[in-house]
């Protein structure tokens, strides 16, 4: 493996990478669409399993386990939110101390552990249903049992912290942006990366969600367990052609940064025509975001106790740490973003399961498997976006990505604004129907309205992702430092772990603000009582200002270039 006493690479050889046992690797025997396949394999493993937990783990909390349609989805959301805030945590771990090969590996290993438990948690209750006795308020479920599905869950949940911010980053790392083939195929790079992802959650939602419905859940939980196994042997495979980066500098990138920070603040004093006629006698020129977060440039002067011809932090650094701060606004801004995705599996899934789902007589389709609707959306519109958008947009704009990936982004929030419309607008009729057929006090019995109307709203917040998802992956990877492009990943993933606890933290206020005193709340279990078209109105607005206040800060944005 790479570490920081690296000899010299050679004039042929890629700058900045070593192969598996730390030697100079050559262009044409590394990296490149040859290694990104191996690591995309491993990705496809990974997102099957974690969707044929995620997908329908709100079914198996109001079915096996009882829960109320509520608390469920604040469970699932609370889950989902920390497996997508631990990716920070993993990428510190990954970027500082034991590489991205590595963290990768363990990572996977913790995964299989946490889904091994959770296969086991399935199965306890068919080991005991001899003494158990199940009602319909609350089926057979033990202590026990929920106690190790929850710690199975949170296992998977680490584990994902670990793998996901690692292996897009490392995956990216086997492109060298210095190339300029490179750099445009390391931009196709996270089109196809989320291509694969999608067509993992496809084949989940497909297949596995029939599976745990209609045969068994300790079956449905096994096989993401396989699945990793197999995933984690292609990643291996792979090892001897990867590019494993080396470190250029003594200093962490972490360092450099809280530096800039320590200095601006000890210099917080310090008059700004003071640090300009300093800084024009040195002869150091002013970037263009020089103008941006101006209480940093203090960071340039020296502090208390030193020459004070001596600067405390380059302008390089000062920039570093300014291209970091930049991404707040964009980062804040995506939130609601978040919080809209987290109805997919969620509240989606229960409005699909009060609908006429059968296909022939005899099969019904799993409330689940309409996220498959989402899942073709993303599959039909990568590959349309990469071939055929791109080189258009490209010929006009000279940009190798075709347009910004702000631009990216935006379009894709614009996009989920208007799925919310239409979602609430679908509600509004399926609450209509059950009026007209007088079932408002008969949840059990199926609406008769269809579930495909359900279908515009996943097919359009999926071409959204295809935009938004994969644009947000590039520009947190691109914008910030090289050695921090797992933590930026992470960053990226982060914006949705947010949204998943933003929406369990909406949702248990609107519980408890709507319901009581015999009210029914905008989230009853008895759905053709409740009223998810609030809700769903509440996130258009939300989307909508969202998605204003970030076209305001993605005008004034200053990429940060690199090379």
């Amino acid at each position: 493996m790479a570490n920081d006493d690296e000899t010299p690479l050679l004039n042929d050889t890629v700058d900045g990478v070593v192969d598996h046992e730390g030697r100079p690797i050559l262009r044409s025997k590394s990296g490149g669409w040859r290694s990104a396949g191996f690591i995309i394999g491993v990705e496809i493993a990974e997102r099957f399993a974690y969707c044929g937990i995620a997908s329908n783990l709100i079914s198996y909390l109001t079915g096996p386990l009882g829960q109320s349609t509520a608390a469920a989805a604040a469970n699932v959301n609370a889950w989902d939110g920390t497996a997508s805030l631990l990716p920070l945590l993993g990428a510190f771990v990954a970027d500082s101390f034991l590489g991205r090969y590595r963290t990768i590996i363990l990572a996977n290993l913790l995964y299989i552990l946490g889904l091994a438990l959770l296969t086991l948690s399935a199965i306890l209750p068919s080991l005991g249903a001899s003494d158990c006795q199940t009602n319909e308020i609350m089926p057979c479920s033990s202590q026990i049992q929920v106690i190790l599905l929850f710690v199975s869950l949170y296992i998977v949940a680490v584990a994902q912290g670990g793998h996901k911010p690692c292996v897009q980053a490392f995956g990216a790392d086997q492109f060298d942006g210095q190339d300029p083939e490179e750099c445009k195929a390391r931009s196709s790079f996270f089109n196809w990366w989320y291509f694969g992802i999608c067509f993992g959650f496809l084949v989940t939602v497909s297949i596995l969600s029939y599976v745990q419905d209609n045969i068994s859940w300790a079956i449905g939980f096994g096989i993401p367990c396989i699945a990793m196994i197999l995933g984690l042997v292609v990643f291996l495979f792979g090892t001897r052609t990867y590019r494993y980066s080396i470190r250029r500098d003594e200093k962490n990138a972490f360092v450099r940064i809280s530096r800039v920070f320590i200095a601006a603040f000890r210099n917080r004093h310090t008059s700004s025509s003071t640090i300009s006629a300093k800084e024009e006698s040195r002869g150091i020129l002013p970037h263009e975001s020089y103008k941006q977060f101006k209480f940093l440039n203090k960071a340039l002067l020296a502090t208390d106790g030193l020459n004070e011809d001596m600067t405390v932090c380059s302008m390089d650094e000062v920039e570093e740490a300014k291209a970091v701060l930049r991404l707040v606004p964009i980062w804040v801004t995506c939130l609601v973003y978040g919080i809209v995705g987290a109805q997919c599996p969620t509240f989606f899934t229960k409005q699909g399961a009060t609908m006429e789902r059968t296909i022939v007589p005899g099969f019904d389709i799993p409330p689940a498997s309409l996220q498959s609707f989402e899942s073709l959306a993303i599959l039909v519109s990568i590959p349309i976006y990469d071939r055929a958008i791109v080189p258009i947009a490209r010929a006009f704009t000279g940009k190798p990505s075709g347009i910004t990936m702000l631009q990216r982004i935006g379009t894709g929030m614009f996009l989920s604004v208007i799925s919310m419309v239409i979602a609430a607008l679908v509600e509004i009729k399926r609450l209509q129907t059950t009026q007209e057929y007088d079932l408002v006090d008969t949840p059990g019995v199926t609406v008769p309205m269809s579930v495909g109307w359900l279908v515009p709203q996943y097919l359009l917040f999926g071409i959204s992702e295809a935009f938004t998802m994969v644009g947000l992956q590039e520009f947190f990877y691109d914008q910030v430092p090289t050695e921090l492009r797992s933590v930026g990943l992470s960053l990226y993933l982060s914006i949705f772990g947010v949204g998943s606890f933003l929406s369990s933290f909406l949702i248990s206020i609107i519980e408890e603000a709507t319901g009581g005193d015999g009210r029914d709340s905008w989230f009853s279990n008895n759905l053709n009582r409740a009223h998810l078209d609030y809700y769903y109105w509440l996130l258009t607005g939300l989307s909508s200002v969202a998605l204003f206040t970030y076209l305001y800060f993605s005008r004034s944005y200053i990429y940060n270039k690199k090379g």
